[in-house]
This record gives C-alpha cells, structure tokens and sequence, in this order.
C-alpha cells in the first residue's frame, strides 16, 4: 500500500486510548505493528480469548494512524481489500488540502456545489457546531491550518495570526441552499477531520453488512466500531485506558455488541515546550488547547460519526456541560476522566454498558 498523506494533521479526536480485549489474531497475510497488539496504536492491546480467529488486516498508509479491520464470520480477504479501497476514497474526497476536493475549492473558492455523501458529513457538522453553541466549530480550520502536531522540531504558531485565525471561525457563516454550500467570510475553512474518520467507519461497516458480515471490529486508530458480535454470541470487550497510562492501565472493560466507542484525549497528539503540554483538541475562541481539567473523553453510541462529534463536542465543553449535553442525548454514553485521574460516568452508562 502506498503511503499517503492528506492533511489529516491537527484535526481533533485522535481517539487511542481504547483496549481490544478480543482474542490473539489470526489469519493474517500482513504482519502486525507489534505481535502483541491489534494495531490499534501505541495504547492498545489484545489478551488471549476463546473463540474464532479473524482474518485482520492492518495499515499506516491511511488517515494518520494505524488502522486495523477483523472479520470473524468470513475468510473473504477481499472484503479486506475493498474496505481499505474505501478508506482511500473518502481520505481524497473529504480532504481539506487535497487540490479538487470540494472541501478544498469551498475553502478556496467560498462556495462550491457538492455531492450528497460530503453534504451530509457537513450538515452533520453544522448540527454538532449548534449544539455545541460553537465549541465544536466546523470552520475551524484557520486554526488548524496553523498547529502542526505532527512536526520534528514543534514549535507554537505566532500568537498574532491565531489571534487573527480565531475571528474567521464561525459556522454561522456556513450556509447551505440545496447542494449549494456558501462560505459568507473568505478567511473562513472548513476542516472535516474531527468527524472524518467515524463517518468513514459507519460506510465500512455500512459495505461489510450489504456483504453478510455480522461480526467484524473495524478501528480507524482508536475509533472502534463493532459490527454484531462475537461468533460465540458473545459481545466485543473494549476496555477504557487511563491516559498516559501503560496498555494493561485499564479503567474498565465495556462489553459492547453493535456499538462504536470513540475517546478524544490529550496524551496521544501533542508536544512540549517550556515544561507545557500542547495538546490537539483546541478552543475554538482562543485557537491554543483547550484547558479544562479533562484528560479524555470516551464516547459509546451507534453511530461512529456521533461519536467522534459528541467526543470532541465533550471535551471542548468541559466536564460539567459535557456531561448535562450527554444526559439529554438519548442512547449515548459517556465517561470523562479529570487531571486527578477520577472517572465521571454519564447517567446510564453503567446501567446499560456494562462495566467490568
């Protein structure tokens, strides 16, 4: 696989702090980042458990981070290969900085027509932009643009082009007529990347299912998304790690079936500089991260793109109103966990997820 890089950098939501707890892989044709591991990144990691062996495929050439797909109830390797076709085709579509993509010519150009599937990852933005009263901004790439987390040296963007940067963030400037999409300041952009990658997971297991997939793990760097259960009935095991935390430093085991759980969190995309940490959740009023107390946030709902908006939404809003947003929502669930290390669960997440 060729390696890629479409300006996935800075985007908020890099969810790794998630633990497989599945069963010893096999079947695979691609070794794996580490024999240990599912490839899920750095703080992931499976144990040994009874049951079918999957075919697993496993890559860094998409989205920035590792990614693995498991299927359990098939030895089709080309459904594999298909699904990694998908990464690739909605990597180009949704780029921001990929020339042609219809978010790069909105960004370039102020408006631009699109088609349906990129319409309605937008709307989907615009929806948790409103929520959010504009803590999860999907115009937020003036500040994006300007953070590289990725750099050798990292280094902080100049204080006055943030200054600048953050009066052109605001999605009421985005309108939306038929397919028509209209950005109203020219120094405004739209950056997908804080939801990207669980719309792309909700299309995988969207083709995987048309195919007569009913037990699958698909994990786009930490953005789990189940498809049923276990081949035993049984459901998927996904354990919530500390930040920070060693990939045996598990919080708690969630048993999930039909689910996606996705965690945005400080300790996986950042640097230091002058003793500070620079994380890549950021305030979309100040354009620096966000400074609430919060470690992580780790999202369970249907929907992987739900997820991966309400994750971020959370962590910008902070405990308190991340939690009275998650209570009024029905069938999410969430935990937040503070700088001392405390675990805050949302109303029915033990009720309804079990904890182990």
């Amino acid at each position: 696989m060729r390696k890629r890089n479409r300006g996935w950098k800075g985007s908020a939501c890099l969810a790794l702090c998630l633990v497989l707890v599945m069963g010893t892989l096999g079947g695979c044709t691609q070794k794996a980042p580490d024999a240990s591991t599912e490839g899920i990144g750095e703080s992931t990691s499976a144990v040994q458990d009874s049951g079918n062996a999957p075919i697993t495929e496993y890559s860094l050439d998409y989205l920035d981070t590792i990614i693995s797909i498991s299927i359990y109830d098939s030895t089709d390797r080309t459904l594999l290969n298909h699904c990694f076709e998908i990464i690739a085709e909605y990597e180009d579509k949704l780029s921001r900085t990929l020339e042609g993509t219809e978010i790069y010519r909105l960004n370039e150009n102020g408006t631009v027509e699109m088609e349906e599937e990129v319409l309605a990852l937008l709307q989907k933005g615009l929806y948790y932009s409103e929520l959010s009263g504009g803590a999860f901004d999907i115009t937020v790439e003036p500040i994006t643009s300007l953070w590289d987390f990725k750099a050798e040296t990292p280094a902080l963007p100049d204080a006055d082009a943030l200054t600048k940067a953050v009066e052109h963030v605001d999605y009421t400037k985005l309108s939306i007529d038929g397919n028509q999409v209209t950005l109203a300041d020219p120094e405004s952009g739209v950056d997908l990347g804080a939801i990207a990658k669980g719309y792309i997971a909700d299309r995988l297991k969207e083709y995987l299912v048309s195919e007569g997939v009913n037990s699958a793990i698909i994990n786009l760097g930490g953005n789990i998304l189940c498809v049923g259960k276990k081949p035993d009935g049984s459901a998927f095991n996904v354990g919530l790690q500390y930040p920070f935390g060693a990939r045996d430093d598990v919080i708690a085991i969630v048993e999930i079936d039909d689910f996606s759980v996705v965690t945005s969190g400080i300790d996986q995309r950042n640097f230091t500089i002058d003793d500070k940490l620079y994380h890549h959740i950021l305030n979309t009023e100040t354009g620096y991260p966000c400074e609430n107390n919060l470690l992580s946030v780790s999202i369970i709902s249907r929907q992987s793109v739900d997820g991966d908006g309400l994750s971020t939404t959370c962590f910008a809003l902070g405990l308190e109103k991340g939690m009275e947003l998650i209570d009024s929502l029905d069938g999410v669930y969430a935990a937040f966990i503070t700088d001392d290390y405390e675990v805050h669960y949302s109303e029915g997440f033990e009720d309804h997820i079990r904890v182990k």
